[in-house]
């Protein structure tokens, strides 16, 4: 099984159950959009009868599907403290703005979302272009419109599971053939994976030796701080955890020499200060080394935080899927109305927030066709 169907076997598992209290750990991971919001209802129709506890590092999942939120801040590894209780709105507020007022504690420098949804620009110079591409597996048929990647931007893909997200960025990297079309010219690929393998026999130091030198200053400043693996370099790769093996995966993709960089749902894993690190880690070295990426992704606010353009994919799981590239907050409108969710603009951090289903905002904005309002 997929990651994505054995995270719904165990919601599904853990929602059968006769309990006093309910405990949805990291729920969202390796879901699409849909099923995320699936998820959520879910977790909301258990909420009507018994408590539910969740931990989640998906903020628009969360203000979803939250009552309350309790901030956690602290030391990995070392202490961690848990806030009061607080209503969903200021709850993520107060943990992006790092400053705990009750407790007179500042966590972190305050995280805005500012930059959120950039101009679509086409002063760059294309990297690279490709036609029509045509591939199929067994019952499955992939279809992708003509497009362009440019230097130094970032791509954002949106699409459910099952669509040929990833398969494209196999084509991309040389790894599968289409039966119909081609890219424009043989360009370098560094590809991140979704399913990261653990099986390097040696540490995190030998496994990045083999692209660069992990000791080295520039390494070090570049890669290895930003995404916190200098406390890593001497484990063994097999012993890491999801988001240690996650971070180590994304500095071995950007450290290799590479026209465009493909990163298949890097975030699975990683809280959100750790999103966020990686989203301004790929944005600062895409801009230094005038290259390009292609992310796909689920999480909307870290795809709005860091991407220039979008590619959509729709269809039907399992059997066809089309992609369009498009100016991003065209993507974005086009992908959560077929979700059939609607987004604004948080007034204080300017973050994406997602309505709540039926509300009057959410009910004005599907009748404006606007689903992703932004000031």
């Amino acid at each position: 099984m997929s990651g994505g169907e054995l995270q719904r076997v165990a919601i599904a598992r853990t929602a059968s159950q006769d309990a006093d209290i309910y405990y949805f750990d990291e729920p969202s991971s390796y879901l699409d959009v849909r099923q995320r919001m699936n998820m959520a209802k879910l977790i909301r129709r258990i909420a009507e009868d018994k408590p539910v506890l969740v931990v989640e590092h998906d903020l628009a999942t969360l203000d979803f599907l939250a009552d309350r939120i309790h901030v956690f801040y602290g030391v990995p590894g070392v202490f961690g403290v848990v806030s009061k209780p607080y209503s969903v709105l200021n709850g993520i507020n107060i943990f992006l703005n790092g400053y705990i007022k009750e407790d007179n504690v500042r966590i972190r420098k305050p995280i805005t979302f500012e930059h959120s949804l950039k101009p679509d620009v086409k002063t760059k110079k294309v990297v690279v272009e490709f036609g029509v591409i045509e591939k199929s597996f067994g019952s499955f048929s992939l279809l992708v419109e003509p497009g362009q990647i440019y230097k130094e931007h970032i791509i954002g893909v949106f699409g459910a599971n099952g669509l040929g997200k990833t398969t494209f960025a196999k084509i991309l990297a040389g790894v599968v053939k289409p039966e119909k079309g081609n890219i424009s010219k043989n360009i370098k690929i560094s590809y991140k994976p979704q399913y990261i393998s653990s099986s390097f026999d040696g540490t995190v130091a030998e496994l990045l030796t083999t692209v660069k030198d992990p000791y080295s200053i520039e390494f070090k400043s570049e890669f290895l701080e930003p995404l916190d693996i200098v406390r890593l370099l001497e484990k063994s790769v097999s012993t890491l955890s999801g988001g240690e093996l996650q971070r180590v995966a994304i500095a071995l993709c950007l450290a290799r020499e590479a026209d465009v960089y493909l990163l298949d749902e890097p975030s699975a894993y990683l809280d959100i200060d750790q999103r966020l690190a990686v989203a301004k880690l790929l944005s600062d070295h895409i801009t230094r080394t005038g290259t390009s990426a292609c992310v796909i992704d689920h999480d909307l606010l870290f795809l709005s935080y860091l991407s220039d353009h979008a590619m959509v994919f729709t269809g039907e799981p399992g059997k066809h899927g089309h992609a369009s590239s498009m100016p991003l907050s065209q993507g974005f409108n086009q992908f959560l109305k077929d979700v059939g969710i609607t987004f604004r603009q948080d007034p204080e951090t300017k973050r994406p927030r997602a309505n709540k289903p039926g509300s009057q905002k959410d009910m004005e904005q599907k009748e404006k066709g606007n689903y992703f309002s932004v000031s």
